[in-house]
């Protein structure tokens, strides 16, 4: 089976890149873009199993682009990573098309268990 593709997009440069290497030594395909545009054009090239998508970006709201993904890449799953979270807004980004959310700084093991979840969705 092939690696499940993972695409960060986070303008915290830092935190991309260090999360995309830690998802790849388990085995993840990951790549980190740290704009939205970046981002999409990705989408559209190659698309991802899985978007982890920072929902608070300079100049963009990331549920504008959680509904970009969606529009390019039906079938990719997006993971909101946000330092809020809460239930009515989980429920409003389920409602455009997110899998889940994850709370930042986010936990890796917590993230791999969401991808896991998220390509079990994908191969049902």
């Amino acid at each position: 089976m092939s690696k499940t593709k993972v695409l960060l997009v986070d303008d915290e440069v830092d935190f991309a890149t260090t999360l995309a290497e830690r998802l790849q030594i388990r085995d993840y395909e990951a790549a980190a873009v740290c704009c939205p545009d970046e981002a999409l054009e990705s989408v559209k090239n190659d698309p991802p199993d899985v978007v982890l998508l920072d929902l608070k970006m300079p100049g963009t709201d990331g549920v504008e682009v959680l509904k970009k993904i969606k529009q390019i890449s039906p079938a990719s799953e997006v993971i909101l990573l946000t330092g809020h979270g809460s239930e009515q807004s989980a429920a409003e980004w389920a409602a455009v098309g997110a899998f889940d959310y994850a709370i930042k700084p986010a936990d890796i093991d917590s993230i791999v268990k969401k991808l896991e979840r998220a390509m079990e969705k994908r191969l049902k």
